[in-house]
């Protein structure tokens, strides 16, 4: 026979419950949050537009960009950025090689490069340099410019042309790192 109960019931609390309810719970959102953090700082993708930094990247290439990078160091020679001409954050990004780093002289003659009045040596391949463009004269980048140039330089604005011009590091975004698109471009730069 049952007995009749009046009042309330004492209702047993199930720590191990919560505690493995709140052990979950912490994991996930840790992994959202390392998973945001990699979106933002190293998975910004950028289309590519054009051929100018063939055969690296194509046209249509769609590139991952570490914008963490810099904030840890300088740009280097040679490494392959992001950024927006003159700031303007209306344009489309552009991806380019550095070649004058800030405070160095940067000429082109005879289809040559030459970075404080030495030739520079570059070890990827690149296509041959018909137009100087405004690098014909030698040039001073100040403190916070750099000299770009794409690998196809028979078909690149870059900064030989006066409506790109000397990349300024604030207009970096940062530097490409991974091809997203598939086929044989696919994998890091």
């Amino acid at each position: 026979m049952k007995r009749l109960q009046f009042g309330k019931e004492k209702k047993h609390i199930n720590y191990d419950l919560i505690k493995a309810t709140a052990y979950w719970g912490f994991r996930i959102i840790l992994v959202c949050l390392l998973a945001l953090v990699f979106v933002v700082y190293f998975g910004q993708q950028v289309n590519n537009i054009g051929d100018s930094m063939r055969p690296v990247i194509k046209n249509g290439d769609i590139v991952l960009v570490n914008r963490m990078i810099y904030d840890a160091s300088k740009p280097k020679r040679g490494d392959i950025i992001v950024f927006k001409p003159n700031g303007n954050e209306n344009s489309h990004s552009y991806i380019k090689r550095i070649i004058g780093l800030p405070g160095e002289t940067v000429q082109i003659r005879d289809g040559e490069i030459y970075i404080d009045g030495e030739k520079l040596e570059e070890e990827y391949k690149t296509s041959e340099i018909k137009d100087a463009g405004t690098a014909k004269e030698e040039m001073t980048l100040d403190g916070d410019e750099y000299f770009v140039l794409g690998d196809n330089r028979l078909n690149s604005e870059d900064s030989r042309v006066a409506d790109i011009g000397n990349v300024k590091r604030e207009d970096i975004l940062g530097e490409a790192w991974f091809i997203l698109s598939p086929g044989d471009n696919f994998g890091f730069i």
